[in-house]
């Protein structure tokens, strides 16, 4: 799975037990790419990263899919459940060291330029040019009311 996943402090990861971990599954854009991995080949490596730490948690073993279970409740955020759950039984878990975080200033706002890449609209544009939706209305998607889209309202279960 190569996609980023993130909930409030404390609200991303659920302890089943000392070996066992749950990652709720979010609204996002709708691609499946990583789940279909898991499906194919169980075996998954997990990066942690908190801003402001330079190091990252690295977890490493096998995964599988949950559509529901009762820990779902535990992980409501803005009132909504989880529409499903990567369950990871812990096989490898360590730190990787700060350096490269050190040597790119990635923490540093100081460093930070929001402009030095196109616009994600522009880059989703230019990755997908037959998508039906214009440049422009991808500027909207994607411009100030995109956090208001985070949690949506889920469809009764």
């Amino acid at each position: 799975m190569t996609s980023p996943q993130g909930d409030p402090p404390g609200r991303l990861v659920h302890v089943l037990d000392d070996t066992t971990i749950a990652l709720a599954e979010r609204p996002g854009n709708k691609r499946v790419d990583g789940y279909r991995n898991i499906l194919r080949n169980p075996f998954v490596g997990l990066n942690f990263f908190v801003p402001g730490r330079g190091d990252t948690l690295r977890i490493n073993g096998r995964a599988r899919l949950v559509t529901e279970a009762p820990f779902f409740d535990e992980l409501r955020v803005a009132d909504h459940r989880p529409i499903l759950c990567l369950v990871v039984e812990i096989e490898e878990i360590f730190h990787h060291c700060a350096k490269a975080f050190m040597r790119s200033k990635l923490w540093d706002p100081d460093t930070w330029n929001p402009t030095a890449l196109p616009s994600v609209a522009a880059l989703a544009k230019a990755t997908v040019p037959d998508a039906p939706e214009t440049l422009e209305e991808l500027e909207r998607y994607y411009g100030p009311s995109y956090a208001q889209q985070l949690y949506r309202p889920q469809q009764p279960r």
